[in-house]
């Protein structure tokens, strides 16, 4: 009978290391050892007793011998605290009180922006799973934030508005030269966008308007009353998600009603591909 975990193996092998011999005392261990009597050594085979006045003494990696051995003598050592195969617990035998912190901080902490090939674990439906830093970073691109210049907009007319310098884009999915932000290829799926401009203006309605493939599909309205006795500054925002797929692309107008030709300032424009 057996009390605890069951050994993965039923037997040991231990380490043995065989030495070229010469007319010396002095030998060099591969592996260190605390004293003589973590290993026996063996000569012409016979067992040698370890210790300080009989055979041998070891310390670290260096082996002593009282007498030297001569050439043609055969000698070994077996290595009695360290076996060669490696035992795995059972499984589910290790507990989190076993597992270092150090495991997952300290000396294995990251300390910077992870490397592409760098990979994290994720639990799918409770089994962990590798999964790339550089998947998981472009997962929700492309990515882009553009802003433009001022323009001046004429009453009730659309404008598409220009954002000429980027902030970033991940993906070279944004065109400045003409607003137009293209879905690239193998990138469909479901999008977020926001825009927003401010112009002075002392009546009318303004209006921001998103859209798709040359329609509009969002248009957000934001009123000033007439009863200002100077112009004042006024802002309209606008934002829309939707599912787009390769070669989509989405472009931002303005528009004035009952109004002045007042330039906008301002104009900001941003996106980004969800996670889903």
């Amino acid at each position: 009978m057996y009390i605890g975990n069951t050994p993965a193996e039923n037997y040991a092998s231990f380490l043995t290391e065989t030495f070229s011999v010469s007319a010396t005392t002095n030998y060099t261990l591969s592996h260190a050892v605390t004293n003589e009597n973590e290993i026996r050594l063996v000569i012409n085979g016979v067992v040698q007793q370890p210790g300080s006045g009989k055979a041998y003494t070891a310390s670290g990696t260096t082996l002593t011998l009282t007498s030297a051995t001569v050439s043609g003598d055969v000698m070994y050592a077996v290595y009695l605290g360290r076996a060669l195969q490696t035992v795995n617990p059972p499984n589910a035998s290790v507990g989190s009180a076993q597992i270092a912190d150090s495991l997952i901080s300290g000396k294995t902490a990251l300390g910077a922006t992870p490397a592409d090939t760098d990979e994290l674990l994720i639990s799918d439906a409770g089994t962990l799973k590798r999964v790339d830093y550089s998947y998981l970073k472009s997962a929700n691109t492309p990515a882009f934030s553009a802003y433009g210049s001022g323009v001046n907009l004429s009453d009730n007319t659309n404008t598409k508005l220009v954002f000429g310098t980027e902030l970033y884009d991940t993906d070279s999915a944004y065109d400045t030269s003409n607003g137009r932000f293209t879905v690239p290829s193998g990138k469909d799926g479901k999008y977020f966008f926001h825009a927003k401009y401010r112009i002075e203006n002392d009546t009318g309605h303004i209006q921001i308007e998103f859209f798709k493939n040359g329609s509009e599909v969002v248009g957000g309205i934001n009123r000033e009353e007439n009863s200002l006795t100077s112009a004042r500054y006024i802002s309209v925002a606008s934002s829309f998600s939707d599912t787009l797929s390769a070669g989509n692309y989405i472009e931002v107008y303005a528009r004035i009603v009952v109004g002045n030709t007042n330039g906008i300032i301002h104009p900001i424009f941003s996106g980004f591909k969800l996670i889903t």
